[in-house]
């Protein structure tokens, strides 16, 4: 039904990580109730063997147990275990580990559903039959050593300090990956199918290098490594930057328009820009009302101004 799966979606929205997989645990049983009490019954102790064996000890991380079966079905599994090498802690093993042995085994109940819900089977029998699937699935016991040995390596090259970790445990984690499913599937007889083993892998590798990019963004060119000491201890630090666009810097230059002046045009007439200049002057005839503009020309006292010492004193009052 998907309307109620939507309504289980929005519910896990608002509530924290781990009310997700109780809501995955709850749905599975449920489903498994459909097919018979028996499988139900068998689903409920294998979970709640996971829970109380080793999902306990990952409270944090236990929603990578609905991540599995996603990566799963998008035919990507080995992103599962590069993304939480590279994001996680080496803890997330466990989740990942109980995440790929439920996926198989719900595989395996949908490939024998008409057995299960078959109400003529003795439940015995129907017992017996899901204990064998999971213990004898080779092919989900490869899928769990592989993924649990690649987050612990990929987390191990990640954590360490050298340059581009990040990178470097992207790559050995697929190769790692793809050599251990190349080599179970010979000496355990399982199906490998090679081309899309390799296409999915580098798939994989090229999200990993993309996640690398916007979780992590570090500038290995541009690397610092600090010493210092104190009383107690001597302190070795390793300074990466983070990555950077340079952005071209923009001068704004704003041009105002300046209020137009009004000049004194006549040929004959003289001013001053600076005040000073006007202090041992006659003032014009236009603005004393007295002679004419042409004895104002011609006044001594005008002749007789000193205009360097004048000069003088303005630049020294600037």
């Amino acid at each position: 039904n998907l309307f109620l799966v939507l309504v289980v979606s929005l519910i896990c929205c608002i509530l924290p990580s781990g009310a997700m997989l109780l809501a995955a645990i709850m749905m599975i049983v449920a489903h498994g109730y459909g097919l018979s009490i028996e499988t139900a019954a068998f689903l409920l102790v294998l979970l709640l063997f996971m829970l109380i064996l080793f999902l306990r000890f990952s409270s944090g991380k236990n929603v990578v147990v609905v991540l599995a079966p996603l990566a799963y079905a998008l035919n990507m599994p080995v992103l599962l275990p590069i993304g939480c090498g590279l994001l996680s802690t080496p803890v997330s093993a466990l989740p990942a580990g109980c995440g790929v042995i439920v996926y198989y085994f719900i595989r395996f109940i949908r490939l024998q559903a008409d057995v299960l819900g078959n109400a003529e089977i003795p439940p015995l029998s129907k017992v017996i039959l899901m204990a064998d699937g999971l213990t004898q699935s080779w092919a989900m016991w490869l899928n769990v050593v592989a993924v649990v040995l690649v987050i612990l390596v990929v987390n191990l090259i990640r954590t360490r300090s050298v340059d581009y970790a990040w990178r470097i445990a992207i790559l050995i984690g697929g190769f790692l990956y793809v050599a251990i499913m190349l080599a179970g599937g010979v000496f355990l007889e399982v199906e490998i199918h090679v081309e899309a083993l390799a296409g999915f892998t580098a798939a994989a590798m090229l999200i990993g290098l993309f996640l690398e990019f916007f979780v992590f963004g570090g500038d290995y060119s541009r690397v610092e490594r600090l010493q210092y000491e104190d009383d107690e201890y001597y302190y070795y630090v390793k300074a990466v930057p983070k990555a950077s666009v340079s952005s071209s810097e923009r001068s704004i230059k704003k041009i105002t328009a300046e209020p137009v002046k009004e000049e004194y045009t006549d040929e004959n007439a003289l001013t001053y820009a600076n005040p000073i200049f006007r202090e041992g002057a006659r003032k014009t005839p236009k603005e004393t009302g007295e002679g004419d503009r042409e004895s104002f020309l011609e006044s001594e006292e005008i002749r007789e101004i000193d205009f360097e010492k004048k000069l003088e004193e303005s630049l020294r009052d600037l």
